[in-house]
């Protein structure tokens, strides 16, 4: 399986998190990729490229003009208000303050925008998220073109980007502008498994209301786990999507039998679809010690998993998404990887 990977993500470098009433470093750091990277070695999975350059159509497809337009000038506009610090949203439209105007000053902008607080925007971050973007779709045209499968170690991940929102460490949202692009290079049906941890908002929003498009979520109830206000089993799509969204909230606790029952049930819901191409946003903050995670994968289950995706025989993209227990991270995806490797050839 070839991965696709570009050190252009270390651009993206903040150094605070909002996090438990404290500014703390992030999450989701540039180690994260390099751990990645050098599992990826270690086992063999296969080449590793970079990515080629991709314009942003699909971008535009999915996403708000707007939107995009803020991201790409949201650092300069906070440094030319005279702020210090990293750009962070403190002021949002709620429910009791919902006037349909978007503010000029970029204190009120970023709030416009940002869906939560913890993800600031410092400089390097839009440059990044283009290659991130990159990457994504340079490993779904491996696999348009013929290749079984492949995986975009994209960093900033992308799930929670929504069409004209950023927030939980997403920007550009990775998968959605993956399926876009496949749907454009003619597939007639995409199916995206998010396997993250966390909900994918993101993705559900953009493809709510399209039937061109499968999404299906497993995560921690959002009662319990972030996003919060989306990701519920009663969301299952709108309009001419109706049905073609599935959400499987899972509660605290939840070790990989009960996990793996909603992967199954989720995996025979993409196979009766029949998509043209697979694409699973792979976050493995699933695993027992993430730490700010509440599931109890072990890892062992992440080869059983991606076997089982393996078994679906279809052409796959890995896109990374989360996990943040640095030091296992590298060993629960290429767990994935080679699992799905063996699941393929054992299908």
């Amino acid at each position: 399986m070839i991965t696709v990977y570009t050190d252009q993500h270390k651009l993206r470098d903040s150094k605070t998190e909002l996090y438990g009433g404290e500014m703390v470093p992030p999450f989701e750091c540039p180690r994260r990729a390099e751990i990645i990277l050098g599992a990826v070695k270690s086992a063999q999975i296969g080449e590793i490229i970079a990515p080629t350059s991709h314009g942003m159509e699909a971008v535009f497809a999915v996403h708000d003009r707007g939107f995009v337009e803020f991201l790409s000038t949201c650092e300069a506009e906070w440094r030319a208000a005279g702020f210090k610090g990293e750009a962070i949203a403190t002021c949002w439209p709620t429910r009791t303050m919902t006037a349909p105007h978007i503010p000029t000053h970029i204190d009120g902008k970023i709030g416009y925008y940002a869906l939560a607080a913890e993800t600031t925007i410092s400089s390097g971050t839009w440059e990044a998220v283009l290659a991130s973007k990159d990457v994504a779709l340079t490993a779904t045209d491996l696999v348009l073109d013929g290749a079984r499968s492949a995986f975009g170690l994209c960093r900033p991940p992308g799930h929670h980007a929504a069409i004209d929102q950023f927030g939980g460490y997403c920007f550009l949202n990775n998968a959605a502008i993956a399926a876009q692009h496949a749907r454009d290079m003619g597939c007639e049906r995409v199916a995206i498994l998010d396997v993250d941890f966390h909900h994918g908002n993101g993705t559900q929003n953009i493809f709510y209301d399209r039937d061109d498009v499968l999404f299906l979520s497993l995560h921690g109830d959002p009662k319990d786990a972030f996003p919060h206000f989306l990701g519920y089993v009663e969301e299952t799509g709108a309009g001419a999507g109706e049905g073609f969204t599935a959400n499987y909230p899972m509660p605290p606790g939840t070790g990989y039998a009960a996990w793996k029952a909603c992967l199954s049930d989720a995996l025979a819901s993409v196979d009766n679809y029949k998509p043209d191409l697979l694409i699973v946003s792979l976050g493995v903050d699933t695993y027992e010690n993430d730490p700010i995670s509440f599931f109890k994968l072990g890892h062992d289950d992440f080869i059983d998993y991606g076997r089982a995706i393996g078994a679906l025989d279809l052409p796959t993209v890995y896109m990374m998404e989360g996990g943040y227990a640095v030091d296992e991270i590298g060993i629960n995806v290429t767990n994935v990887l080679i699992g799905h490797s063996n699941g393929t050839r054992a299908g």
